[in-house]
């Protein structure tokens, strides 16, 4: 089955700043999955045990039935279930086009997380700032 290439992973910002050789091994790990338009990818609310990068075609975000973003190639989402398996997906991601992804489960990251810092900490990074967001648009002030 075939795997990301590692340029395709090196524009995800949670990868960004791996070495070639951490991602030409983060690539085997990932599996393709392909989706027809109209297809659900992730449904808000169910649990969600992967991370995606798009590779192909375009998704649809949407929160309570209100379209808040659009993934093209290159993007990515569900990084949170990477640490947090009993996580719910706190959005519906639909194909909108022939989508052609590759997917991450948390039992395949977390060998990788354990004998990578590198990959933890841009984790972490890419969480914080998540949070970061999500208090502004909530209109909190934590530091």
């Amino acid at each position: 089955m075939p795997s990301p290439s590692p340029e395709l992973l090196a524009r995800v910002p949670l990868f960004a700043d791996l070495e070639k050789k951490e991602l030409e091994r983060l690539a085997k790990s990932f599996r393709e999955r392909t989706f027809k338009p109209g297809s659900p990818i992730a449904t808000a609310g169910t649990g969600g045990v992967g991370f995606f990068v798009i590779s192909e075609g375009e998704a649809t975000v949407s929160v309570g039935g209100r379209e808040v973003a659009k993934l093209k190639s290159g993007d990515h989402f569900g990084e949170v279930a990477l640490i947090d398996e009993n996580h719910s997906r706190s959005a519906d991601v639909t194909a909108e086009s022939n989508l052609v992804t590759y997917g991450l489960t948390a039992w395949e990251f977390k060998p990788i997380v354990e004998s990578s810092p590198s990959i933890a900490w841009k984790l972490l990074q890419s969480l914080a700032a998540k949070l970061r967001d999500a208090e502004a648009r909530a209109g909190a002030s934590y530091s």
